[in-house]
């Protein structure tokens, strides 16, 4: 029997992609949810870096301005 090894995007990937990121945030990641990550697409986690950074910043404003 000859099996084929395609790589299979599970249902969720996107809130497996919305997890990677939050806890890179932190920089605290398990060791084999790094090896899972391996299959998200490179483009869509940088695009979701870069808006949890413009999120992040936004909040830090929004608190700021509620604390002066």
């Amino acid at each position: 029997m000859v099996e084929t090894t395609q790589k299979e995007v599970p249902k969720n990937s996107f809130l497996r992609l919305l997890k990677a990121v939050f806890w890179s945030f932190f920089g605290v990641r398990r060791h084999c949810d790094l090896e899972s990550d391996a299959s998200l697409n490179p483009l869509h986690l940088i695009a979701a870096g870069v808006i949890g950074t413009a999120l992040f910043i936004v909040v830090l404003l929004v608190v700021r301005a509620v604390v002066r």
